[in-house]
Order: structure tokens, then sequence, then C-alpha cells
């Protein structure tokens, strides 16, 4: 009995000590890539008040763990490095992180177009026996019903699973000749809400009432907890947990905070095309739907950054949004629409609003009008998408001297029965087959839309139609797979836009 007890008494000793032995976040590991040029914070747990040290690259820094045992040091910023060096971590026992690379580290997140495989794109597929120094994180699906401390991932010296991840991760690699991390974070078919922390409520009234219905629910919150202790998930299980909103942010967003990284790589929206504004009844069979529209997308995708910099601390952590590109269906209520009308009710919309967020700094929006398939919500044309985003990450992130952006509207001139479009980013303003551009929709103060003839002249383009004789307002590529062209010298797709909007 008594060798019972003291056997006992040393598991539970044994157990205490390992709950209190010195750990770093799980966000850091073998192989892994830290962020070049900023401050690199690195953070874990220990027993309360130990003392810690982190060594790395030359640099030594010291803290106290507080008396919740959390502790965090930052780093120096530090150049990029292909050298392979190991991070040492002191205080109760030792920790060592081996194979540390030093480049530009990116959060890729989003929801299926963003998850989807790299083998289910051939021009991506190949790139995999080319690349190099290329690492990947990849964090598992997971869910929290509070903010986690730690993510289910880890390091590995292969390129991300992602075709749009790996395409971007290789180009950048290619134009920064420095190591790539690739922190892959996504699960398909998850709205912008999944991915926004409770704190978002207090300045969005939609997600407000869509939190507190969620709250509301015990029914759904006891269904999300018993799956959580659950190993291994059905599909529908797995379809279930991620429409829900915010606890994918939990637990699969969060636990990466205060990550250095340059930015975020953000391939979302889908999700949240079914409806134009407002949050729609819904019944038990499609209460996922409770999301923004794609009006609301513009201030939801706003506030969303600002409170991801804000939380990592970071006011010029960059946002690439990637555009939804072509597709030929409508909304839940009209999906049946003319793929090249600008007035139907089309993902259009829906790029407007991401468009919106160039209205913060440190931001850009890849262009994808000329991409996508108009039956297909999942097109294959992926590399184009990582090629525009790097060139996008080496002009607005490195300064490199690149062109990164096709035309994009400057200025419009009324000039008698005609419009007179110019564009930045327009040297060498052409069409890609040719012929003229297409794509262009006029109108007078009916706004009775008729499609344009269109011609090129310099940098511009000049509009009319014998049915329009005081034309007024243009759309172009406002439509769902919309018929475009329009390209600059380095074959750059014209951004869409619409002048009728700019009264408003």
């Amino acid at each position: 009995m008594a060798r019972t007890m003291i056997v006992l008494l040393l598991s539970i000793i044994s157990v205490e000590t390992n709950a209190q032995s010195l750990k770093v976040a799980s966000v850091f590991g073998d192989h892994m890539v830290l962020q070049r040029e900023k401050v690199v914070p690195v953070w874990g747990h220990s027993a309360p008040k130990a003392e810690i040290t982190v060594k790395f690259a030359g640099q030594s820094k010291t803290t106290r763990a507080g008396a919740d045992g959390k502790w965090r040091v930052k780093l120096d910023p530090m150049a990029a490095s292909i050298k392979e060096q190991d991070m040492v971590i002191f205080g109760e026992n030792e920790v060592i992180i081996k194979d540390i690379l030093v480049g530009e580290v990116w959060i890729c997140s989003g929801q299926s177009n963003m998850q989807m495989g790299v083998s289910s794109s051939v021009e991506v597929r190949g790139l995999v026996p080319l690349a190099k120094n290329i690492r990947t994180f990849q964090v598992e699906e997971k869910v929290g019903l509070v903010e986690q401390d730690e993510a289910v991932g880890q390091w590995k010296t292969t390129h991300p699973p992602s075709a749009v991840a790996f395409s971007f991760a290789y180009f950048l690699n290619n134009v920064s000749q420095v190591p790539v991390g690739i922190i892959q974070t996504s699960w398909g078919s998850s709205s912008i809400e999944a991915w926004m922390p409770r704190s978002m409520a207090q300045d969005l009234p939609i997600f407000d009432t869509i939190m507190k219905e969620f709250d509301a629910n015990k029914e759904r919150l006891a269904k999300i907890r018993g799956l959580m202790e659950k190993p291994n998930w059905t599909n529908q299980e797995n379809i279930f947990l991620r429409r829900n909103s915010n606890i994918l942010y939990n637990a699969m967003m969060h636990p990466l905070i205060p990550f250095a990284c340059r930015g975020l790589v953000w391939y979302q929206g889908e999700r949240n095309t079914r409806y134009m504004a407002g949050l729609p009844k819904v019944d038990e069979k499609n209460w996922f739907h409770r999301v923004s529209g794609m009006k609301d997308y513009d201030e939801v995708l706003k506030k969303w950054i600002q409170t991801y910099r804000k939380r990592w601390d970071d006011d010029e952590m960059h946002f690439m949004v990637i555009m939804l590109p072509g597709y030929g269906k409508g909304t839940h209520n009209n999906q049946t629409i003319d793929v090249e009308s600008p007035t139907e009710e089309s993902w259009a919309w829906m790029r407007e609003s991401q468009l919106g967020a160039l209205d913060l700094p440190d931001v850009s929006v890849v262009n994808t009008i000329d991409l996508g398939d108009v039956q297909n919500i999942h097109p294959t044309d992926k590399l184009p998408i990582g090629q525009r985003a790097a060139l996008l990450a080496a002009k607005n992130t490195l300064d490199l001297d690149v062109i990164a952006m096709g035309p994009i509207c400057n200025n419009v001139n009324v000039l008698d029965d005609k419009i007179i479009v110019d564009f930045n980013h327009a040297e060498g303003l052409k069409t890609t087959n040719g012929k003229a551009p297409s794509g262009f929709w006029i109108s007078d103060d009916s706004k009775k839309w008729v499609k344009a003839i269109a011609m090129i002249n310099g940098e511009s383009v000049v509009l009319s139609s014998p049915e329009v004789k005081r034309p007024k307002y243009i759309r172009y590529a406002f439509a769902g797979k919309p018929t475009v062209n329009l390209v600059n010298k380095n074959e750059l797709p014209a951004y869409p836009f619409r002048t009728d909007n700019w009264e408003e």
C-alpha cells in the first residue's frame, strides 16, 4: 500500500513538473522560417516567474514569465538568411529549435479556392521539381468555442498543399531570392465571419446579431462540443463545423498571433455571395446563410483587416485580397443570370466590395477578372493568381521595381457623345486578341445600359454608342463572367470598375 502511494505521488509530481516545464508556442518548430526585417516575437509557457532566455542568430533576449506562466521576448529585426540556424531557449529546461531560415513569411487563408490542392492544377504541379527554400506550416482543421493558445500543425521543408499558396510562394521566392515560409490556415466553404474574433461584434451589428443567435442556439453549441471531442468527423460533420461563425478563428488563426509575418493572402468571399445585403431569413436547412452579403462585405472586410493588424500589433501587416474570378451563377434567389450583363446580381458586387479594401493602406487586390470558369466555382487556373500576387508583394512590400498592376481607371471625361477613360498602369495599353476592347457598357441619366463601342487611344479608351447621345456612366467588366481583353504591356488585365457609384 505504501509503495503504491509513493508511485502515485511521484506520478503526480511528474505531471505537475511537466505542466510547468518550459514550452514554446506550437507555431514555432524545427524547419521554420522567421520574418526578416521585422521584430520577431517568441513566446510560450513555463513555471510562473521563471527566467527565460532566447538565443538566436547572435542575439540573446531574457525575460521573466508572468504569474500565469506566459512569457514573450522580441528578437531584433534580422536580415534574410538561407543558413540553417538553431534557436536555443533556456528556462527550467532547454528547448532547441533546429534548422531555421530567415526570409519572407506569409499567412494564406480563406475557403476552398485557397485550400484547393496543387494536384488540381497542372500548371502549378509543374513547379514542384523547381521549388527551393519554401517551407510550410499547415494548420489542421480545428474549431474552438473560445480563443485557443495552440494551433495543431508542424513546419515542413515542403511546399504548401494549396495551389494558390504554392504558386505565390514559388514566384515570391524567385523574385526576392530569399526563403519563403507559408502558414496555411484555410477551410472550404467558410465565411469571413468564421475567421472573425468575437470582439468584432462591437463594431458590426450584423456580426453581433449572428453571434447572439449562435450563443442562443443550445442545440448547435452542444453539437459543436460533442464533435470537438470526436477524433474523426464525417463529411457532413466537417461541413457543419466549418459553416459556423467565429470558431475557426478561435482555433486556426488566434494561436498564430503575433507570429511575425509580412502579411496575409486572403482568398475568400464565395460563401458571402448568396445575398446582396443584410441577413436573410433562414430555416434549419439553410441556417448557414446568416452571413453578411456582397454589399456588406466592403465594411466587414476593412474592419476585419484593421482588427487583425491591431491584434498582431503590426500596422504595416500587408493584406493581399484575391478578387473572385469569373463565375456564371447569381445569388441564392436568382441563380440563373446573363453572365455578361452589368445589372445582374452577380459576383461583380463582391469584387467591388473586395476592391473597397484599397481604401486602407498596405492592401493589394489581385485582379482575376480574366480568369475563372462560368460553371465551376473551383476553377483550375491558379498559377496566374500566384504570379500576380507575388508581383504585388514584390512591388508593395519589398519595394522592387516591377510592374505589378494592370490598368486601373484614373479619370473619366465626357466629350459630347463620347466618354474618355484614362488609366493608370496602362503603358502599352492593348487587347489580348488585337480586337477592340470588350466589357464596356455605358448609359445616360436613365441608367439603361448598352454595350459601348470602344477604341484605344494611347493610355485611354474612348467609348461611344449610337444609342446613347449623352453618355454619363460606365461599367467595365461589371458582370458575373465578362468577356474582357484589355491589358497593359505586361499582359496584366484592367481592373473592373463602375462610375455610377462615384456620386454615392
